[in-house]
């Protein structure tokens, strides 16, 4: 970040609520919600408030290197409330922050024979295409004429799926198949990342699924599916490491979102997960609110002299 220049503080309210209509016994519960440690992300203050009161709440960094907490019961309850409250400094990633090595900056080009190892398995095709749809798709944005530029494209990418695709919210738990998206032409944010993952992982891209927050910069700037939480992508650039791109919203950059889990793929990345017993039929409901609250804050230091 340069000096002189702004970024936002930001409070995020993370509330999942379950809901039963007798006292159930829960099982244990995965809990990622707390956002990554980053050059871009500083965690001020986090907290995590769960009801009932758990017997053991422990943390872990899993293979990717998310914060999960793992939280144990031994009380029966009528409902379960996870509640995550966390503050942090946002550091604002553009476009023209994007700088690429030499060699990557025209499509088509072979990562380094130092890299390509560690980006084999976000190389790795999800799922099964028997009709080459997503490949076909993604041929799309590649010239005719000679190589293509490499930003240029996958920018382009990103725009055409807000453009060209409805954004229909889906309070329920899933994700299409990136060849119904395609099929549909609609779809929740969830969607939209796992098919530009599958579709620039055609065009042999590392890329990886996002699971975290958006929020509007400013008022003039507004973000489609907030509420929630968020999701995107990430592609793997030489030069500038892991950038992101949101169809959702047609953006390149950070510049709105907060990263909490980064995958492989979608159901490596889910916020809450565990298990409950009890009479059957007792689930009545679940619900998830998001709030987030943005003051802009002078930054007249550099990353090295941020201190959390």
């Amino acid at each position: 970040m340069r000096r002189g220049s702004r970024m936002p503080s930001l409070t995020l309210s993370h509330v999942t609520k379950y809901s039963y209509r007798n006292p159930v016994a829960f099982g244990e519960h995965r809990i990622m919600v707390r956002p990554r440690e980053s050059y871009d992300q500083h965690l001020i203050d986090a907290q995590l408030t769960i009801s009932p009161e758990p017997s053991d709440v422990r943390w872990l960094q899993d293979v990717f290197g998310n914060s999960v907490a793992i939280a144990t019961f031994k009380k029966r309850a009528r409902e379960l409330v996870i509640d995550s409250t966390v503050r942090l400094l946002h550091t604002p990633a553009e476009l023209q922050d994007v700088d690429i090595e030499d060699y990557a900056r025209l499509y088509p080009f072979t990562y380094s024979s130092e890299e390509m190892p560690d980006l084999l398995r976000s190389i790795e095709r999800q799922h099964h295409d028997p009709l080459r749809e997503i490949d076909t798709w993604a041929r799309r944005f590649v010239g005719t004429g000679g190589p293509t530029d490499t930003l240029a494209m996958l920018s382009e990418m990103t725009a055409t799926i807000r453009r060209e695709f409805t954004y229909v919210p889906r309070p329920e738990k899933g994700t299409q198949s990136p060849m119904e998206t395609l099929a549909k032409r609609k779809g929740t944010c969830r969607d939209y990342a796992m098919l530009m993952i599958e579709a620039v992982r055609a065009l042999g891209f590392a890329a990886r699924f996002i699971s975290g927050y958006v929020y509007n910069p400013t008022s003039r700037e507004q973000r489609t599916g907030g509420g929630n939480t968020h999701a995107w992508v990430r592609v793997y650039l030489p030069g500038s490491g892991w950038v992101e791109f949101d169809p959702t919203n047609g953006i390149v950059g950070n510049r709105g979102l907060v990263r909490v889990a980064v995958a492989r793929d979608i159901y490596q990345a889910v916020p809450v997960s565990g298990t409950w017993s009890g009479f059957p039929g007792s689930f009545l409901d679940m619900s998830v609110s998001v709030d987030i609250t943005v003051d802009e804050v002078a930054a007249d230091y550099q990353h090295s002299s941020l201190t959390v």
